[in-house]
């Protein structure tokens, strides 16, 4: 992944279109992310329930937890310079509805950036805006 690239950009919509547009083989591809915002205080994207769905035809947990991680590992790379790196170290989620079908939309909102960890409170909501899950996520930044 070129951070370089992305670091350049300033604006947020068009440093998610440069990641979608990257289409990096990965988790994220595979369950259908799409980056929509993407800064160090804040990442949104969303995804599709389909394919990403538990057997009884409902959102998988699992999912919400990776969605939430994406979100705040890509946002804690821009509080970072370009060439260090950051990634996910504890996920907190607590499910609070069912997404059955459509996409679930999640925010990642930076609260706190210290010399070694990021912390960020995630919310997932559905196509409705209703609140499905919420979060934090705390990632290491090696700097």
């Amino acid at each position: 992944m070129d951070i370089a690239k992305l670091h350049a950009q300033k604006d947020p919509a068009e440093r998610a279109r440069l990641l979608n547009d990257l289409a990096i083989p990965g988790l994220d591809s595979k369950m259908g992310i799409n980056f929509l915002h993407i800064s160090a205080d804040l990442c949104i994207g969303e995804m599709p329930v389909a394919g990403n769905n538990q057997p009884f035809g409902l959102l998988h947990g699992g999912a919400n937890a990776v969605l939430a991680e994406s979100l705040a590992s890509i946002a804690s790379l821009f509080v970072v310079n370009p060439g260090e790196i950051a990634v996910g170290v504890q996920v907190q989620m607590t499910h609070h509805a069912a997404a059955k079908n459509g996409t679930v939309t999640g925010k990642a909102i930076l609260i706190h950036s210290g010399r070694s960890l990021a912390t960020y409170q995630v919310e997932i909501h559905n196509d409705q805006g209703k609140l499905t899950s919420s979060g934090q996520v705390i990632c290491f930044l090696k700097r």
